[in-house]
């Protein structure tokens, strides 16, 4: 037996789960994305990595800008779902769309509910230096992100980690976990245990100017958020060459704890791209100019000097 399912995403962290479903044998009776978006040189409109997965594998797709109009409603319960599949969307889902589907609709969350409820919670997690967090699967309903919890799976947070390869892990491990949901829904073992009312913190939106690096922070607090912002949208700073100032984006870099007395925030101490900070310093290993390639901290300084003594603003 499969479920006929529904499956709402929008980037390509949601592209794992769809293609774990499919693969699992279940349904896919139509997927709901973002409507294409202009991109590109030329802005031209450019479908989403969900959009083109589906099409791929041969489902539906449907783009509505809202789905708080009669004629969606009418449109979704069409499909005679058993259960939506939500993940990374991008839309509200209005009472009436949680409540078509036979068995509600099932959301894949990217933290340790009830930490980091809201938009960006892998990189809030990384920003904030939490140790851990998790892939959830929750049942939803109309608060943001407050629904029973049906599986979780903890991962750990490196020093080093970036938000780029958590969100590729925990896409993988989410794709695994809502397969595993899907198969207990169909037994009628899928656990719901109601979240707790301590702990509660919310994920913000990353703001644009969040990701100007602030070097007047401890190390550890400046390391945290260029990991955090990295690859996108990537933490800056600027830097003055020959009277022209540029933008430098930090992909990579580590913590060093070791204080350097007299040392202005954001100035560079010696030749290896360690930057002081207000506490301890940095060292910058990944570094991307504008319109440039990533690159290494030596691969940099061959063609574009940053000596010692010099500030990162």
């Amino acid at each position: 037996m499969s479920l006929r399912i529904v499956f709402m995403g929008t980037p390509d962290f949601s592209v794992p789960t769809l293609a774990a479903i499919v693969a699992a044998g279940h349904h896919v009776v139509a997927a709901y994305s973002q409507p294409p978006r202009p991109a590109g040189r030329g802005m031209e409109p450019r479908k989403s990595p969900v959009h083109i997965h589906a099409e791929l594998a041969g489902v539906p797709v449907h783009t509505p800008k809202s789905l708080r109009t009669a004629e969606a409603a009418e449109v979704f319960a069409s499909h005679a779902a058993d259960v939506a599949v939500v993940v990374a969307y991008g839309l509200i889902l209005p009472k009436t769309i949680l409540e078509t589907p036979r068995f509600g609709c099932l959301n894949l969350h990217a933290s340790a509910l009830p930490r980091w409820r809201g938009a960006a919670p892998i990189q809030r997690a990384i920003m904030a230096g939490d140790p851990q967090t998790a892939a959830i699967v929750m049942r939803m309903e109309e608060g943001l992100d407050t629904g029973p919890v049906c599986l979780a799976e903890t991962v750990e947070i490196a020093l080093e980690t970036t938000a780029g390869e958590l969100h590729d892990k925990l896409s993988e491990d989410g794709a695994r976990l809502m397969v595993e949901a899907l198969r207990r829904l169909e037994n009628g073992d899928l656990p719901s245990i109601p979240q707790i009312d301590v702990g509660v913190t919310y994920a913000r939106k990353i703001e644009k100017d969040e990701a100007h690096i602030d070097f007047a922070r401890p190390a550890r607090a400046v390391h945290d958020t260029i990991r955090g912002l990295s690859p996108f949208p990537g933490a800056w700073f600027e830097f003055a060459v020959a009277g022209k100032c540029e933008r430098i984006k930090v992909l990579r870099c580590e913590p060093i704890e070791t204080s350097r007395p007299g040392r202005s925030p954001g100035e560079i101490v010696d030749e290896h791209l360690t930057v002081a900070c207000a506490e301890g310093c940095i060292r910058l290993l990944e570094l991307q100019r504008a319109g440039k390639r990533p690159m290494t901290a030596s691969e940099l300084l061959r063609g574009f000097p940053m000596p010692a003594g010099a500030l990162c603003r």
